[in-house]
């Protein structure tokens, strides 16, 4: 069954970008945005008992840590949902497709599997892209990565090879 086309404003790079790619191309401004995220949870906790006291004789230090624990992974979640959307063309993406293209042209000259390498059969591979494709839209309810090597990624590789 061929993946579901997108409709995208700007050009897409990835259906189904891996973990790594996602982490690796993402913008300082994701990087801002995270830990923008990671310590608004403990400045407000500290607003808060500022504004009205607990008066706990243990202090609000577990809350401001658990809070903190959480923006940073509500932080991590959004940056990678930016950054994901640049894939997918939903977002402006002029310097990860000069990234993706130099990457990716490069594996095709030294003759390596653009996706990188795998053991898994095609069938699981399958799977894989299956489960994952798309997932970008739902990680406030499961965070769900590709996290596996596979060929389905929803666009033309031909242009990596034509680059020689």
């Amino acid at each position: 069954m061929p993946v579901k086309q997108l409709e995208a404003p700007y050009p897409v790079i990835d259906v189904d970008p891996h973990f790594r790619r996602v982490v690796g191309y993402m913008r300082p401004n994701d990087f801002l945005l995270w830990g923008g995220v990671t310590a608004s949870g403990p400045i407000l906790i500290r607003l808060w008992e500022r504004m009205d006291p607990t008066k706990s004789t243990h202090g609000i230090r577990h809350a401001a840590r658990f809070a903190g624990c959480m923006g940073f992974a509500a932080g991590f979640m959004l940056a990678y949902q930016n950054s994901s959307f640049r894939f997918l063309g939903l977002k402006e993406n002029k310097r990860e497709q000069e990234m993706d293209f130099e990457e990716l042209s490069a594996l095709a000259k030294a003759g390596k599997p653009l996706y990188g390498e795998t053991d898994l059969s095609p069938y699981l591979q399958g799977m894989a892209a299956r489960n994952s494709t798309y997932s970008q839209f739902k990680l406030q309810t499961i965070p769900w990565f590709n996290l596996v090597n596979h060929n389905d990624h929803g666009v033309d590789t031909s242009k990596y090879y034509n680059s020689k």
